[in-house]
């Protein structure tokens, strides 16, 4: 019987976190992973989306805004995929199989089970170690419909290696992987639906910026509808008919593609959770402490297979934090008050800490601003100063509690704020810092200034 210091279940972000910090501190470590080398992220997530997002933008964008300029060009839709390939494969090997030939990692391909606290099963043998870090990600979750099971629907995966471009899709789910995959196919030339259950899409984010990007994705001739009950789903004439009731009224949409965006579960069935003492929520989610500690001692968890927020960069966080914390005990804790997180439409959000709405329903006195990228000289450098930019502050302590951006260049921007949030800054700690101008970035300083002067009466880089 083989025996390891740690065996990580899964090849991911939280994996590679885990098993990078277990071999530094010099532990006997060995993977075992069932599917590719790599995880969500760099084969069927944020790699080869933002990718294709990248390509569609410069497609749909190419004659748009600028005087002057005359760019022509013809999409070639079967070799943009074949190019998202070849960076997949490249990073994959990259960034995850030589990292495991350099860290001496053993590598196990199978699907691992548990037969006890310290013992898995991998393809009929057993494999025992001291320590456990359960990584094995997410799937994408197929809400039930009537008619689901009858039609070739697409997730995200299925969706990024179609061999022809479709000339029309439904997406159902207007959050951020629905929005990304809706102007992404849009910018190819698709014609697009969106269908979203609650009253906005991407609720989480804060009203305005929801709403102004429906306004901009609208503008784009991407047709969305929300407050949306789905009721059955249909194949007709070699089309996907869905049938939902709008406003209180019956409607049926019609396309040559279905995309499902309805979220993702977590990877816990048929593990032998049970058997290692390890719980799981209602939504199957492994339950962690914040030392990622699931409820065998000697068994941690990380990444999407512990629930939301379900981010590459949290998982490998978390991974890190519970590799560390099974080889060498140090008690560290996931802290996730300065989280920043991305959509990748175009204009970009992205936001970190609270919303006004959250900092309200925590009991604490807000005060907020907003400035429109109008104000933003580069926005209009640009020639895309769509977009705004809000803070939120403890009212008596003018410490800012969140940032929230709506931007072309958003995710890019957003890491001033996360400082800002996890270190506890003040407005007058941004206003009384030197930005290089002209950058986007200044919009951090300008919506801090605004709580104090009306900054469409200041001049450039002026207090």
């Amino acid at each position: 019987m083989e025996k390891y210091d740690l065996i990580i279940l899964g090849s991911g972000a939280a994996a590679f976190g885990a098993a990078i910090k277990a071999v530094n501190l010099g532990a006997k470590v060995a993977m075992i992973e069932k599917g590719t080398i790599g995880g969500t992220c760099v084969n069927v997530g944020c790699v080869p989306s933002k990718h294709l997002l990248l390509v569609g933008e410069i497609n749909y964008y190419r004659n748009h805004g600028h005087m002057g300029l005359d760019v022509r060009t013809n999409l070639d839709f079967a070799e943009t995929i074949n190019e998202k390939r070849e960076i997949v494969e490249g990073l994959r090997n990259g960034r995850y199989i030589k990292v495991i030939d350099s860290l001496e990692i053993t590598l196990i391909k199978g699907k691992a089970a548990f037969v006890s606290k310290n013992e898995v099963n991998v393809n009929g043998k057993i494999l025992q170690a001291d320590k456990f870090v359960i990584a094995t990600g997410s799937s994408p979750h197929i809400i039930p419909i009537e008619g689901i099971d009858k039609v070739d629907y697409l997730t995200n995966v299925e969706a990024m290696e179609l061999p022809e471009l479709p000339v029309s899709m439904i997406v159902l789910g207007g959050r951020a992987l629905g929005l990304e995959f809706a102007q992404m196919f849009s910018h190819f030339g698709t014609k697009v639906t969106i269908l979203q259950r609650s009253p906005g899409i991407i609720p989480e984010e804060e009203t305005i910026i929801s709403d102004y990007l429906k306004t901009y994705l609208e503008e784009e001739d991407i047709n969305i509808q929300t407050n949306v009950i789905l009721k059955s789903v249909r194949k007709e004439k070699g089309n996907i008919v869905v049938s939902a009731i709008v406003g209180g009224e019956k409607r049926e949409f019609e396309a040559e593609k279905l995309l499902m965006s309805t979220g993702r579960r977590p990877n816990t069935v048929d593990m032998g959770l049970e058997k290692a003492g390890v719980r799981v929520n209602k939504k199957g989610a492994i339950i962690v402490n914040e030392e990622m500690r699931t409820t065998s001692p000697n068994i941690w968890a990380a990444g999407d297979v512990t629930g939301e927020p379900m981010l590459e960069t949290v998982a490998g966080k978390e991974g890190a934090i519970a590799g560390e914390n099974a080889i060498a005990n140090k008690g560290k804790k996931m802290d996730f008050s300065a989280v920043p997180h991305a959509v990748f439409t175009i204009p970009q959000v992205a936001s970190v800490g609270l919303t006004e709405k959250q900092a309200e329903e925590k009991g604490i006195t807000c005060r907020c601003s907003t400035i429109p990228m109008e104000l933003v000289p580069k926005a209009l450098l640009e020639n895309d100063s769509r977009g705004l930019i809000k803070m939120v502050i403890d009212a008596k302590t003018e410490r800012i509690l969140g940032v929230h951006i709506l931007a072309s260049l958003a995710s890019e921007m957003i890491h001033e704020g996360v400082f800002a949030v996890k270190y506890d800054m003040t407005i007058d700690d941004i206003i009384d810092t030197i930005h290089v101008f002209p950058t986007m970035t200044e919009a951090v300083k300008l919506v801090a200034q605004s709580f104090r002067n009306d900054v469409s009466k200041m001049s450039c880089c002026a207090e």
